[in-house]
This record gives structure tokens, sequence and C-alpha cells, in this order.
């Protein structure tokens, strides 16, 4: 199953931003490695910025660099996406509170040297937030591109699919996902997690403040999606990541934790062999006490890349080679 798995910490101190926290991860062909998170005092604080490393060919992070405005308003959850022309997206949240987040982005035409000038997404947004909220976008075999979105306006956290059919250049979403509910009350969802099934479907796995994962499904590349529905899967209220490899095995990795804002530890990546209905685990990165929380998880042939906060004042990168 596992052939080979590497822990690293991206740096040992950042004094410019000592905390930190969620992660993003992007291998590049050449065999380098691009990671980014947010940090600052900390979260939420007007210090926090987007910090960006690369690991080189030899195993070597660089210097954690601020890409971002630094313009004195807080910054969060940045995501990496690589365009079909190679093009680098970094999209990130800007604002103070998270009800008013805006989604800018910077792009990177040099594989993560240098980085453009920030720019809104979606021009007038008042939404929240549009495009990727935390996880991964997914490029569906059609071509378009899924961002896994979702708003937490008015006390209510409601996600949502953005869809993009030109590579990221623009976005449109119909609606937000119908509002489940768990013994009379209505399950906040945040955070969705994005794959694809070999029959052309789409699928996601959702934070909840219900002690569970919940999923939903779309039977149409992601434009129209079912009311979410609880699994057997534990979630902490905390954010998880999942990717499908070569050979159709779906990885998750989180908190395995069914206490509503219970503890982000341990972090267990486990697989499933049938679209995600069971999960057995298979590796416990961390398995001491701590805060391990906010993994990402990606893929490239037959390895996995993981990062995650550790106690908020590392990032840890994992590197997994998977037998064939």
């Amino acid at each position: 199953m596992i052939k080979s798995a590497k822990k690293e910490f991206i740096f040992e101190k950042n004094e410019k931003a000592p905390s930190c926290h969620a992660s993003t991860v992007l291998p590049l062909d050449d065999g380098r490695v691009i990671a980014a998170w947010f940090g600052g005092a900390h979260e939420g604080d007007n210090s926090v910025e987007i910090w960006v490393s690369i690991r080189d060919t030899e195993g070597n992070w660089s210097t954690p660099l601020s890409v971002s405005e630094g313009d004195d308003i807080a910054h969060w959850n940045p995501v990496l996406y690589q365009q079909e022309n190679g093009t680098i997206i970094l999209y990130y949240k800007h604002e103070e509170k998270i009800p008013d987040w805006i989604t800018r982005y910077i792009t990177s035409d040099d594989n993560g040297k240098t980085w453009s000038e920030p720019k809104a997404l979606v021009e007038g947004d008042t939404s929240g937030g549009r495009g990727p909220v935390k996880n991964k976008c997914l490029k569906l075999k059609n071509g378009r591109l899924l961002a896994p979105a979702s708003t937490e306006q008015n006390k209510k956290w409601i996600p949502f699919i953005d869809v993009s059919e030109d590579d990221g250049l623009t976005w449109n979403f119909d609606s937000y996902m119908e509002r489940p509910k768990y013994k009379g009350a209505y399950v906040g969802l945040i955070q969705p997690t994005l794959w694809e099934s070999e029959n052309g479907n789409v699928h996601c796995l959702m934070r909840s403040n219900k002690g569970a994962i919940y999923r939903s499904d779309s039977k149409d590349g992601g434009l129209s999606w079912c009311k979410p529905y609880r699994t057997r899967h534990p979630n902490n209220n905390s954010g998880i990541d999942c990717v499908k490899d070569l050979s159709g095995r779906l990885w998750l990795i989180y908190n395995p934790v069914d206490i509503n804002w219970g503890v982000r530890h341990p972090l267990s990546l486990a697989y499933s062999k049938d679209n995600g209905k069971h999960f057995k685990e298979v590796l416990i990165p961390e398995p001491g006490n701590g805060e391990f929380s906010y993994p990402a998880i990606t893929n490239k042939g037959n390895t996995l890349y993981i990062t995650y906060t550790y106690k908020r004042k590392q990032i840890v990168f994992w590197k997994i080679e998977l037998e064939d």
C-alpha cells in the first residue's frame, strides 16, 4: 500500500509570523513542491499574511516569503492551483472578519519565484468569498474546474461549488446546497473537498458542526448537488481533505474525533476502495497530543503530498510513495 513515507518541517521558526495555519500544497512537473499558508501574530490579526516556500529537488525548503499585500488586513486560507498553461494561481481570503471575506488571487508564471499584484476573484462579490475556501480545486475529465466553497454569513454555514469553464478565469455558481437537519437543528457545513468517480459523477465531503463528516453528490458534473447527508466518518468541526489516486482509491486525511469543537489530534490518513463509503486507517502522521489540523492532500503520479498545521507554530510536509 505505502512504499515509503517521509515527514519534514517546512521551517523551524518564522519570527515574522510566529503563528501559522491553513496550508496548501502543489507538486510541480520538475519535481519541486510549493506550499503556502497564512501566518502572523495570531489568526485574524491584521499582521497575518500569506507565506510561500518552495521545496527543491534535493528536498530543501526555501526561506518562507510573504507574497500578499502587507496592508494590515487579515489574510486567510490560501489555495494553490496550476492552470493547463502552467500559470500558478494562489487564491486567498481577505478581510478582518470571516463573514466579510473577499477572495483575492495572485499568479506566477515562473513556478512560484515571483508573483503578480493581487486582484479580486469576482468583482463586487459580497457573498463572503467565492472560489476555493480551503481545499484545492478539482479539474474534471471534461475540462470543467470546480472550486469547493462555503459561506459563513448571518451565522449560517452553507457550502456551494463554484464553477469555471475557462480554467479559472471566470466563475459562476447556480445555488447553495440545501441545508440538512440533524436532531431537529440545521447542520453547519463548510470547506468541501472534491473528487470525481469513474462514472463521471462528482462527490464532496464536508466539515460539520454535528460530530460527523457530511457528503453530497452531483450527477451533472458539479452543477447541481443533492441535499448533504451524514456519513459514518467522525469530524471534530475541523478541516479535512481527500484525493483520488491513479488506482481509484480515495485518500482522506482528518482528525478522527466525533465531538463538535473536539481536540485536533490525532491526525489520521485513511483510504477507501468503494468511493468513500468506508475508510480504513493506514497511517497516523501525528499520534500524540496537540493541534495537528487543517490538512491538505494532493497527488502526482503514485505520490501523495500532504501538509498540515503543527501546533500553530509550524507547517509539516509529508511525501508518501504508494505501491503500484
